[in-house]
């Protein structure tokens, strides 16, 4: 499995970023090829990150591409700041 984590500071207001991910990005993560799971999380402080699980490395990129794209048309006055962008394998899991 491949995991994409991407982290967001200085994002404006967190609930309507939230809202817009779970009924506009969320859709766009289930249809990438060998999706496994997505989770979009508030840090608090203006911080939310997001994690992105596939079973291999083209769907974690693939993620990465979409977010770009989705953050750019639809969050960008919410999420100001370009992300910290991390990929790689997933070597442990529960």
């Amino acid at each position: 499995m491949y995991a994409a984590v991407r982290r967001y500071e200085g994002v404006t207001d967190p609930a309507e970023a939230g809202r817009r991910v779970n009924e506009g990005f969320v859709p766009l993560m289930r249809e990438v090829p060998g999706f496994v799971a997505y989770y979009w999380i508030d840090a608090g402080n203006g911080v939310m990150v997001s994690t992105s699980v596939f079973r291999d490395q083209a769907g974690a990129e693939e993620s990465v591409s979409r977010a770009a794209g989705f953050v750019r048309d639809q969050l960008a006055t919410l999420l100001p700041n370009p992300p910290q962008v991390t990929t790689g394998e997933v070597v442990a899991s529960a």
